[in-house]
């Protein structure tokens, strides 16, 4: 196991380390609901889904034009077009035994998803057709099943269409709306609770005295679960004593499966968060001390099975730690996969220094350019500025082998922003 010395901490432990230990220590047993489809955008499937019919369930035109035999248009071209009798026509929401049936030198007029008339094998586009009367001079040939979606093309019955651990999005409800699925079952949503320490920090809207801030990383971190469609449970802000510290802890231990704090995670005498983790209950803390910038005094515990993430009480350094850490509980506990981020490569405006043995996420700001894009590190990068977060529009990750980059040097930066964001 690699670990790193840091002053006022016996040693830091790796980033994927510490995951490691996490997610053999948790164990989360998630309920199992029925969620309408209307209600499951971000809900994450507990079982397969497979499709109780073909779809499309019939043969069915892909354009507009004219049901053909394809052996019937080979010769086809536009100085010497092949003419075809036009029996009848196809629209859609028509029964395919109403539709007449195509023969050799006929042809049926047919609309975009309408069925395929029997004995037609393919679809010539109207673009490519011209209507004399009750015939059709065909001016270029098609191959077979051209301009056809075929029945079961898109999901066959008795086959998936989507699978266990499926973080639900648009397309996915609209895939199932396809096969005529009106719900699936889901795991639940989990519940995050937040519970922010300080006797200096003052709740949003109350008033603010000299020595007093305003605790700016609860609001935050409430938005952060609620963009992962978990529920955030608000467990308030607490003084800086221990004991008040473990009961309010006990409280959102027995309501949530996921715990957060924020305060108290550094070696200071103030510092108590990884003393009331202990008190808790087994295993207790398993992880103090990251080898990562930001977030370096982030822990975790484990009590009962249920993941405790006690997080730095400055903003950016919270943010960090909740993006590397609790994100990556709820992926393992919902058994999904993390979300893909925007990547961009460029070069650097100016030399990115970071220390070895430290995982770094640098702000960044990309800016297009004649020969690309510019990446250029933020200057102004503490752990409680979260101008460094409004200003960047990206985030540049340093492997702890690395010691940064030089000036000019082409590295890759997640997208946080849209790039022509105004900053």
């Amino acid at each position: 196991m690699v670990r790193h010395k840091m002053s006022g901490f016996p040693e830091l432990i790796t980033v994927d380390k510490a995951l490691e230990k996490i997610k053999e220590s948790i164990n989360l047993s998630i309920e199992v609901e029925y969620v309408p489809l209307s209600e499951c955008v971000g809900r994450v499937l507990a079982e397969d889904v497979i499709s109780p019919v073909d779809v499309p369930p019939f043969d069915r035109s892909a354009v507009e034009g004219y049901a053909v035999l394809s052996s019937d248009t080979f010769s086809a071209t536009p100085m010497n077009p092949i003419e075809l009798t036009v029996i009848g026509r196809s629209e859609a929401g028509q029964e395919p035994s109403q539709v007449p049936k195509v023969s050799s030198g006929t042809a049926v007029e047919i609309f975009t998803g309408a069925p395929l008339p029997y004995g037609a094998d393919a679809v010539v586009m109207v673009e490519q057709t011209k209507r004399v009367g009750d015939k059709v001079l065909i001016y270029s040939s098609v191959a077979k099943w051209r301009n056809v979606s075929k029945q079961g093309e898109d999901f066959a019955k008795g086959k998936p269409i989507l699978l266990k651990g499926t973080r639900m999005k648009a397309w996915h409800i609209g895939a199932l709306a396809s096969a005529n699925i009106t719900g699936v079952k889901a795991y639940r949503k989990l519940r995050i609770g937040v519970l922010s320490t300080g006797s200096e920090l003052k709740e949003l809207g109350e008033e603010v005295r000299l020595g007093e801030i305003v605790n700016s990383s609860k609001p935050m971190l409430i938005a952060l679960i609620k963009e992962r469609n978990c529920i955030p449970v608000d467990l308030g802000t607490v003084e800086d004593d221990l004991n008040t510290i473990v009961e309010r802890m006990r409280l959102g231990l027995d309501v949530c499966d996921i715990l957060i704090t924020t305060g108290g995670t550094s070696v200071g005498e103030k510092d108590l968060m990884p003393e009331a983790v202990q008190k808790l209950g087994s295993p207790g803390l398993i992880v103090h001390g990251v080898a990562m910038r930001p977030a370096k005094p982030t822990g975790v515990g484990v009590v009962n099975g249920k993941p405790i993430v006690i997080l730095s009480g400055y903003p950016v350094a919270a943010l960090v730690g909740f993006e590397v850490f609790v994100d990556e509980i709820i992926n393992y506990v919902y058994g999904t996969k993390p979300e893909p981020k925007p990547k961009v490569r460029g070069r650097l405006t100016r030399k990115l220094a970071t220390q070895v043995g430290y995982r770094c996420f640098v702000r960044a700001r990309v800016m297009p350019s004649p020969s690309g894009y510019l990446i250029e590190p933020l200057k102004l990068t503490g752990s409680g500025l979260l101008s460094s977060m409004t200003k960047a529009n990206a985030m540049i990750v340093v492997d702890e082998n690395m010691e940064g980059f030089d000036e000019g040097e082409e590295v890759e930066a997640h997208l946080i922003q849209p790039i022509e964001a105004p900053l």
